[in-house]
């Protein structure tokens, strides 16, 4: 039989004889009179040396020497912290909110509380509670830590890109994919004949509007897509591995053309041929240096265990900052340096997984929503006052769904899916979201899209996301899609077995 020990009065502590070494009463009364005096002999030390000191003068404050001190505790970096903090919490409630009760992925909830927190909703309510919540002069600094959050978050969509898991599927998810950005590519560039004259200026060339108009209507957003596959556990058929494989495809496509379409209108600023000069020496560093040496350093971590080292995660996110910035001064935005240093970094390795623990719930719940906030603050839905402003916003959202949709219908219906399969993989790739604010901001930073144009557009992919769901679930009408897929009969839909699947559901 067990006995336990009794329990061990740390008040006394008794030598192996029995003597008593400390008694925890005694010792704490002399712990308190010792403290006590050491605290006053401190305090009267000092105001010995303040009384001499007070004796001593001091040369003249070099000039702005205040100034600095006093920015220590500046009231504007108090309004950047109140910003956030709100911006923070309200994303984090309407996420939730969306996600419980609307099925709508979480991204979609913050996406809308950005907006509500803008002049569209809070500042037409309540302007003077909009303005202490999102200080004028603390809005600079939001947009900083925005521009960060965004191509950390643009580097992690870099480093999701898989093509190679395409595998025996790949000409058919390319075909797709590329049909699905050609035909609204075309259909955007032919709606700034009717845009161009009512909503831009001389200042623009219609060659760049036209441009930045197709890739608009290009984009699908990989991230939202692959929430709304996974939600409806889709990722995993074959239907869903087909999709995530057009998407990234889609993904490294259109950021292709964005920085194209930016490279024309910076080029349009200076020389173009420097322009083209300068991107192509990118490409062949990063190809020809950066590619090898991050590759290297993964396969390094491979053959070790443990945590990857603070000092290397270092140097990958300053190489990220540096591949940022140097398309940042090329003039293609920074975006797409961010992007592009994700994907030469391979992504199923240690270094891969390990900078998505530490960088994706700093990205998505920090700094991504205050992101959605600025986007917010610039729509202004006031601006579309007139009947026609609300024409042309629905005939944005009609030939952006009908290129998206009838694209990707077409091109599946031809490579031999069925009616059902082709109307739900068109339905996916409408789905825009955050990959299409983040384009619209690109170009009203570039001065492209007017502040009326940029509300039409933001209105446009709000839309599409929003109805991609319950078209999706109508087009099902209760069934899997597995079921669906399983019901194809053999030949070309043979293309969809889960022997070759052409994608992955990591994201």
């Amino acid at each position: 039989m067990k006995t336990s020990n009794p329990p061990i009065d740390a008040s006394r502590i008794e030598d192996s004889r029995g003597v008593l070494l400390v008694d925890g009463r005694t010792s704490a009364s002399r712990t308190a009179v010792a403290y006590g005096g050491v605290l006053l002999l401190a305090i009267g030390a000092f105001f010995a040396v303040r009384a001499y000191g007070r004796t001593l003068s001091a040369p003249l404050a070099a000039p702005g020497t205040m100034l600095h001190a006093a920015g220590i505790h500046s009231p504007v970096f108090a309004k950047v912290l109140l910003g956030i903090a709100t911006i923070v919490l309200a994303a984090r409630c309407m996420g939730y909110a969306f996600d419980k009760y609307l099925r709508q992925p979480a991204v979609m909830g913050e996406i809308v509380a950005g907006l509500m927190l803008g002049p569209s909703l809070l500042g037409a309510i309540s302007p003077g509670l909009y303005h202490f919540v999102l200080a004028p002069e603390a809005v600079p600094h939001l947009g900083i830590v925005a521009n960060i959050g965004v191509v950390l978050f643009m580097f992690l969509v870099g480093l999701e890109l898989d093509l190679s898991a395409m595998g025996g599927s790949s000409h058919l998810a390319l075909a797709i994919s590329h049909a699905s950005i050609v035909v609204p590519f075309v259909l955007g560039s032919a709606l700034a004949l009717v845009l161009y004259p009512i909503y831009s200026h001389q200042g623009v060339s219609f060659t760049v509007f036209s441009l930045f108009l197709g890739v608009s209507m290009s984009i699908t957003a990989f991230p939202v897509l692959a929430r709304i596959l996974t939600d409806r556990g889709m990722q995993r058929t074959p239907l869903g591995r087909i999709a995530l494989a057009c998407a990234a495809v889609d993904d490294a496509t259109a950021w292709c053309l964005l920085a194209f379409v930016s490279g024309v209108a910076s080029s349009s600023l200076r020389d173009p041929v420097v322009t083209v000069g300068w991107v192509l020496a990118y490409l062949v560093a990063m190809y020809t240096l950066a590619r090898p040496l991050v590759r290297w350093v993964s396969a390094k971590q491979e053959d070790r265990s443990g945590q990857v080292t603070l000092t290397l995660q270092a140097m990958v996110m300053s190489g990220l900052l540096f591949s940022a910035l140097a398309t940042e001064s090329i003039g293609i935005h920074a975006l797409f340096g961010a992007f592009a240093f994700g994907a030469i970094t391979p992504n199923d390795g240690r270094l891969a997984q390990q900078l998505r623990v530490r960088l994706d719930d700093v990205v998505v719940v920090l700094l991504l929503p205050v992101f959605f906030a600025i986007t917010g603050m610039r729509t202004q839905i006031g601006l579309l006052s007139e009947p026609i402003d609300w024409a042309m916003c629905g005939l944005v959202i009609a030939v952006a769904t009908l290129g998206k949709f009838g694209g990707t219908f077409v091109a599946a219906r031809f490579t031999g899916l069925s009616n059902r399969e082709s109307s739900a993989l068109g339905i996916l790739m409408n789905t825009r979201g955050l990959m299409e604010l983040i384009v619209l901001n690109v170009g009203l930073d570039m001065g492209v899209l007017s502040p009326r144009l940029f509300t039409m557009f933001v209105l446009m992919a709000l839309v599409t996301t929003f109805t991609t769901s319950p078209v999706l679930g109508w087009v099902s009408r209760g069934r899997s899609f597995a079921e669906i897929s399983r019901d194809q009969s053999a030949g070309p839909g043979e293309l969809l077995s889960p022997g070759h699947p052409p994608g992955s559901g990591k994201r």
